[in-house]
């Protein structure tokens, strides 16, 4: 699995970065990134004692031990995501370490995907019409669609998902918003050469679950999009952290997560690069549910029923994010404020009526 994992990574990065565009746009950037189901425990205090070395989650311990242990949170953390505490926590912030009062949560009541990205997407829980996984087209408007939907960001809007419901998350069909999704590949007769690459690796590499592809190639179509077309509103939502989680492999949910830092590095690394985004793009990240509190019991899990899976986190960095680092003071979140603040970030015209509020700590 390891060799595989690092296979494929090498040869994702194996293509010359493609020539810079000396496009001018004067408009704000969004990137908003999702981890399903990545826990705040991780997140904050790297990998879990109690599951790195249980044989019933991990196939490897003393391997895993010698990636991600150390004795102190602050050190596992670092290890398990280098970008994120090495760069992000000194140049953005970090919300929802529960242990020191900063808190965030759901507002819907289902606590699993299609309720969670349409919370983060919309800025409002619908309990009643979304309350399954069930591929149907999402009857909520997105900030994805508004924002297409204007003048200024129209056909500037673009989505990559691991996951095959997102295309009916985001209602392809109505918003006219491009989502490359599942196992979909990459269309049009402008296709780069590492966007072919992709393709035929994606009909040739399998993945561990029906509906779920691996990260790398949700990364990878992004990547291209952007350095191609450079949309000013970009969602990527990575899945493999979920499915392993669910699957009880525990010590491939932390290579994941580990990987993830690595493709939010490098996302981060090119729009430093790219003169169409530097100095002009905000990175929200965050996750659609949290999981089970009990480590040894509930972790793999989430839903209404388990303890825990309403507690979430965001991280934000880069344009109009002041550098608090990793937030020490009581206060309370939720996911709802996202769609608002992208709204905001965007300089789009907002109805408070239609999504919840935005996060008070961005700087516009």
């Amino acid at each position: 699995m390891k060799i595989f994992f690092a296979t494929c990574i090498l040869f994702f990065s194996s293509f010359p970065l493609s020539e810079l565009q000396a496009q001018t746009n004067d408009n704000p950037k969004v990137i908003l990134i999702t981890l399903d189901g990545f826990r705040w425990q991780e997140l904050f205090s790297g990998a879990d004692s109690l599951l790195i070395t249980n044989q019933k989650y991990v196939s490897d311990t003393t391997d895993l031990k010698n990636k991600y242990w150390h004795g102190t949170a602050t050190k596992r953390r670092q290890k398990l995501m280098p970008f994120v505490w090495d760069w992000v926590e000194k140049n953005g912030q970090l919300h929802g370490n529960r242990r020191l009062e900063s808190k965030m949560n759901l507002t819907n009541t289902h606590w699993f995907s299609y309720p969670g990205y349409n919370e983060i997407l919309t800025g409002k829980a619908d309990d009643k019409r979304i309350s399954s996984n069930d591929k149907i087209d999402n009857p909520n408007m997105t900030i994805l669609e508004k924002a297409n939907s204007t003048p200024e960001y129209k056909g500037k809007v673009s989505a990559f998902g691991s996951w095959d419901v997102f295309p009916y998350i985001i209602n392809e069909k109505r918003s006219g918003v491009p989502v490359n999704a599942g196992f979909e590949a990459a269309r049009g007769t402008d296709l780069t050469e590492k966007e072919k690459f992709l393709n035929r690796m994606q009909t040739r590499v399998p993945s561990p679950w029906g509906s779920v592809r691996l990260d790398a190639f949700t990364h990878g179509y992004a990547m291209e999009q952007m350095k191609k077309n450079h949309p000013d509103l970009i969602y990527i939502a990575y899945g493999e952290t979920d499915d392993f989680a669910h699957d009880g492999n525990y010590q491939a949910y932390l290579e994941s997560a580990h990987r993830t830092d690595g493709f939010i590095e490098e996302l981060w690394q090119f729009v430093q690069s790219d003169p169409y985004y530097n100095g002009k793009t905000t990175f929200i990240i965050t996750t659609d549910h949290g999981r089970g509190t009990n480590p040894l019991e509930t972790w793999q899990h989430h839903g209404d029923d388990v303890k825990g899976a309403d507690e979430v986190w965001v991280i934000a960095f880069g344009k109009g994010v002041a550098a608090k680092g990793e937030i020490t003071a009581n206060e309370q979140l939720y996911t709802n404020q996202i769609a608002a603040s992208v709204t905001k970030l965007l300089n789009m015209k907002t109805n408070q009526d239609e999504m919840g509020p935005e996060f008070e700590f961005l700087d516009y």
